[in-house]
């Protein structure tokens, strides 16, 4: 009989933990909650919370609300978040990841600090353009921050100008470094600091994942299509074992995946709940069991 096995050090980052229970704690006393955007880039999840009352918005509806509560997911949100909801008389629920927290509070005092020529200073920020929490990042400096996803894009900074370099807090730290190295070779004799903001909870699993994965025959990564933090750890789970498969729930499971397996192993990605990896042992036990 084949040896089925869950990650034990999968599933949600104690950011995402703590905005969940943020969530059900108002649901169970009032039965409704808004919250902006996906409270995790897990649809299984939201609609879990969607049955209990959680209605998920956008920022353009967040605008026409009035004196209500609103939850802010772990991700964060640029100032001006802040300032529609003081107009509008909406209570915030904030849910912000203190990691996160931290790395907008110090993008804020590099952005507004003096320069001898009275000029802002250019801040860079290594992560996904768009993504919730680069864009909470990005409000910091007014908008002004300069996005780089990799190497292609480099060619957006001034390299006569002194450079201040953050990360998104779940980005990889070998990534990270290669964006050090690259902008340390094209400066052009000006100041050159780079800050090394990345989660250790979420950068750690990524050694932790591998080992993992190699310790099994076959890997069922579970996650949703949203996280960028799950396409970067199944990556790491494929190139460590090449039987790794893609899920988002246990109806994805192909038999033919099982077949011959005597070790199989179920992992997830900071979004991936603990229940849904559950449900996919289950499925995978029951077809073992045919």
């Amino acid at each position: 009989m084949a040896t089925v096995e869950i990650d034990k050090a999968s599933g949600f980052c104690f950011g995402v933990v703590t905005a969940i229970r943020k969530a059900e704690e108002e649901l169970d006393k009032s039965g409704h909650l808004y919250c902006l955007g996906d409270i995790v880039h897990n649809s299984n999840e939201v609609e879990r919370l969607k049955e209990k009352g959680l209605v998920t918005i956008t920022h353009d509806e967040l605008r026409s609300l009035h004196n209500v509560k609103v939850l802010l997911r772990a991700h964060g949100e640029p100032p001006e978040t802040y300032e529609i909801a003081r107009h509008n008389g909406i209570e915030i629920i904030d849910a912000t990841c203190p990691v996160v927290l931290q790395l907008q509070k110090r993008i804020h005092a590099t952005y507004n600090a003096p320069t001898p020529d009275g000029s802002r200073p250019q801040i860079v920020i290594y992560g996904k353009t768009g993504h919730a929490e680069v864009n909470g990042l990005v409000g910091q400096t007014n908008g002004n921050a300069i996005v780089v996803e990799g190497p292609d894009s480099l060619d957006k900074i001034d390299y006569d100008r002194d450079i201040f370099l953050y990360s998104q807090t779940t980005k990889s730290l070998q990534g990270f470094k290669s964006m050090v190295e690259e902008i340390g070779k094209r400066k052009h004799g000006v100041n050159f600091e780079s800050y090394d903001t990345i989660c250790r909870q979420v950068a750690n699993r990524i050694p932790k994942i591998r080992e993992f994965a190699m310790s099994h025959e076959l890997i069922l990564f579970v996650c949703g299509s949203k996280s960028s933090n799950g396409k970067i750890l199944f990556a790491e789970c494929r190139d460590a074992n090449p039987e790794s498969y893609l899920i988002s729930t246990a109806d994805e499971i192909d038999v033919r995946w099982l077949k011959g397996k005597d070790s199989i192993g179920i992992c997830g990605a900071t979004s991936t709940p603990m229940w849904l990896m559950n449900q996919v042992k289950e499925a995978v036990e029951k077809n073992l069991n045919k």
